[in-house]
């Protein structure tokens, strides 16, 4: 949820707590009807001083109501998504440099070979030492 929306419901609550309409409040303000309505809604981002003249129409602090935002705010759990190590969207393992990670614990080194796999080049380096040739049998043909 956005800062503006939760802003919203907030005057939104505080004024319907009053019984007032969005007209009375709207011409107390100083600002149009249907900008304090899209404000409630969270459409519109408030600047500081139509925030203030709001909460004045209101009889409300400032402080108040961005206490209450902070409460809302506080209530809500962002889902947290977090990002992909480097190397992993490419099925490789991360490189990791010594020291501590995010949650504390000791880094160690990890190789970058790909996860679940062998290294490819190594492999076909490994396959061509073992290949047998005939005596005399030239190494390169060209």
């Amino acid at each position: 949820m956005l800062l503006r929306q939760v802003i919203g419901s907030v005057l939104r609550r505080i004024r319907l707590r009053q019984g007032r309409t969005l007209q009375d409040v709207a011409r107390a303000a100083g600002v149009s009807t249907p900008y304090l309505s899209e404000l409630e809604r969270g459409r519109k981002e408030p600047s500081s001083e139509i925030l203030a003249s709001i909460c004045r129409a209101l009889g409300v602090p400032l402080e108040e109501l961005l206490q209450q935002v902070l409460e809302e705010l506080t209530k809500i759990q962002p889902t947290v998504v977090p990002a992909p190590l480097r190397g992993v969207a490419r099925g490789r393992m991360p490189v990791l440099h010594g020291g501590v990670d995010a949650v504390g614990r000791p880094r160690r080194a990890v190789s970058r070979r790909p996860a679940g796999r062998t290294d490819v080049s190594a492999a076909r380096r490994a396959v061509r030492a073992r290949v047998v040739r005939p005596v005399g049998w030239p190494r390169r043909l060209t």
